[in-house]
């Protein structure tokens, strides 16, 4: 018998081991394995939290700032800050024109969907806007983040509808201008618009001096992007330069007064008026008719706003005759005691001039008393043209006083070169040459100031460094006597006479030139006169544009004005009358 212990030996397992107890043993070493794992990934996330705690702590606890820091940056803007305009004054300091602070209300339409309807609506109570207008500024503007619900309206009203806190709803600080003279002042200030940019006037002619340079800061912002604390000023706003005028606005006042009165009574279309210093040719009124509120501006028309006294031209009719007197005089063209024949017209080419009546034989001051049209266009054509158009240009016709005001008017004087003598007699009495109030009563600075013509100036000054002669002393004082007689009874302006000084002026009616030539029954009354006559110290000019009552001319239309105003104005400068009192008689009279 053969035994296979060998293969038994072989298929015999070695040792004390089943397979099962085998199985067992592979099982426990896995279970070692995830365990430990485990314990890694537990001590590694139990390490984050530990740094992610410190971190924590140190952020909130030991070094908090640094958080502040950076939700400031998140939370920190800078916003504009407006400048504050610079003050229009008069030549005392009285102000013309003044900013004060206000606030605008503007929202973000997307924001504001969220607001309550009671509490938008207590909002447009407070502002006195109707019923729905935000819904539908909403509405219209849903796609923006920025639109105004309410511009410059009053700090109180503004605090009342911060208390509200609305979601949306933000707040500006501007100022609004106020003018305190009102209308009477208008046309010459002029005035600025919702954004504070001078629109007219010498707000806009000096918008760059007047609106200085506008500032920022730094704020920071809550959820809602309201501006909660100021953090610092980046840049400080530099208020726009104060603007010192040559108006005196006492005389302003009294101009605007009787301008008004005069329109009123004559049921003029406009009328215009200047005063000027005849010694240094600052304005001290400059006042027209009909005029308008700077302060509440709704409804009105641009042509309101024009300041005719500046920048309105007229032919100035009989107004320049003592200017040809005086170069004629000058030039030796005429000898002071030379007579002349009216005879009431005189024939120029195929053309006559006339005069209102046949007034004879008159010498120089009865030329002008008269205002004979006959005898001035005797004079000028003795003149040479280019001597005769040399003196109007020196006056200044033509060519703008240079006041500094926007749009002022230049007027209009025709080359000598193309003038026919037909054309120098009507420029003689003030036809064929247009210019403005303020250029005529510049021109009659050349009488005033015995043959010293100055330039204008709507600031206040010293001194006039631009001064230039255009008569001599002698002939200057001898036309400013015949001017004198013009103010007599049998003159053409009695009722211009002052009352306790001396006056001098000349009148002027002139027909107003349409399309088809001049215009019947449709005239310019004028009157440019000085007082106190023996040494001027102002110089008044009034243009009363279509007076439709009855009367029309500058002698009895125009010369009260003057009367009323000089008087008033020369108290007004405490200057000392040198003539007994004697209370002007108005009398109903022509004067041309």
């Amino acid at each position: 018998m053969i035994h296979f212990q060998g293969r038994n030996r072989v298929n015999k397992p070695v040792g004390n081991f089943s397979g099962r107890s085998h199985r067992f043993s592979t099982d426990g070493d896995a279970s070692t394995i995830h365990g430990g794992r485990r314990k890694i990934v537990v001590v590694f996330i139990m390490a984050c939290m530990a740094v992610l705690v410190g971190r924590a702590v140190d952020l909130q606890v030991l070094n908090k700032q640094f958080l502040k820091d950076q939700g400031d940056m998140r939370h920190v803007s800078d916003v504009p800050v407006s400048a504050y305009r610079g003050m229009i004054k008069d030549r005392n300091g009285a102000p013309l024109a003044i900013s004060t602070p206000v606030e605008s209300i503007w929202m973000n339409p997307q924001e504001v969907e969220s607001t309550k309807e009671n509490e938008i609506r207590q909002m447009e109570k407070l502002l006195n806007l109707p019923k729905g207008k935000v819904n539908e500024l909403v509405k219209g503007d849903a796609h923006r983040q920025f639109a105004y619900i309410a511009r410059q309206i009053s700090p109180v009203v503004a605090d009342q509808v911060k208390v509200l806190k609305l979601a949306g709803i933000y707040f500006e600080r501007e100022f609004k201008r106020f003018y305190p003279a009102g209308e009477v002042s208008a046309h010459l200030v002029g005035f600025t618009d919702i954004d504070d940019i001078g629109q007219a006037g010498l707000e806009s002619g000096y918008e760059k001096s007047l609106k200085g340079i506008p500032g920022s800061k730094r704020v920071i912002r809550d959820g809602q992007r309201r501006i909660i604390e100021d953090v610092e000023n980046i840049k400080e706003p530099v208020a726009g330069r104060s603007l010192e005028l040559s108006i005196d606005q006492r005389i302003q006042y009294l101009a605007y007064r009787e301008l008004q009165l005069a329109v009123n009574l004559n049921k003029a279309k406009s009328a215009a008026l200047v005063v000027l210093d005849a010694k240094s040719g600052e304005i001290l009124a400059a006042v027209n008719q009909p005029s308008f509120n700077p302060n509440s501006r709704k409804s009105l028309k641009e042509s309101l706003y024009r300041n005719r006294s500046l920048t309105d031209v007229f032919e100035p009719g009989s107004t320049v005759k003592p200017f040809v007197v005086a170069a004629a005089l000058d030039g030796g063209y005429v000898k002071p005691n030379e007579v002349f024949e009216t005879h009431g017209f005189y024939q120029v080419g195929n053309h006559l001039v006339k005069d209102v009546h046949n007034y004879g034989t008159l010498d120089l001051t009865g030329v002008l008393k008269k205002s004979s049209n006959v005898a001035v266009s005797q004079m000028a054509l003795r003149m040479p043209p280019e001597y005769f158009w040399g003196i109007y240009n020196k006056l200044g016709f033509g060519v703008a006083a240079g006041s500094g005001f926007p749009g002022e008017a230049s007027g209009s004087l025709l080359d000598y070169q193309s003038w026919h003598e037909f054309d120098r007699a009507t420029l003689s009495f003030g036809y064929g040459v247009s210019t403005s109030a303020l250029q005529l009563a510049r021109a009659y600075t050349a009488l005033a100031d015995d043959g010293i013509l100055h330039s204008v100036s709507l600031l206040r000054r010293d001194e006039d460094v631009d001064q230039q002669r255009v008569f001599s002393a002698k002939t200057a004082k001898r036309v400013r006597a015949m001017l004198e007689t013009v103010l007599m009874k049998d003159g053409t302006a009695y009722e211009g006479r002052v009352d306790g000084y001396s006056a001098a002026g000349k009148t002027g009616t002139v027909k107003k030139a349409g399309a088809g030539g001049y215009v019947e029954k449709s005239y310019f009354s004028v009157f440019a006169g000085m007082a106190p006559a023996k040494n001027p110290r102002l110089i008044i000019v009034v243009m009363v544009d279509e007076p439709s009552a009855g009367q029309y001319y500058g002698g009895i239309v125009s010369a009260p004005v003057f009367s009323k105003v000089m008087a008033g104005a020369l108290r007004v400068l405490e200057v000392a009358p040198d003539q007994q009192d004697n209370m002007p008689i108005l009398l109903t009279r022509k004067g041309q």
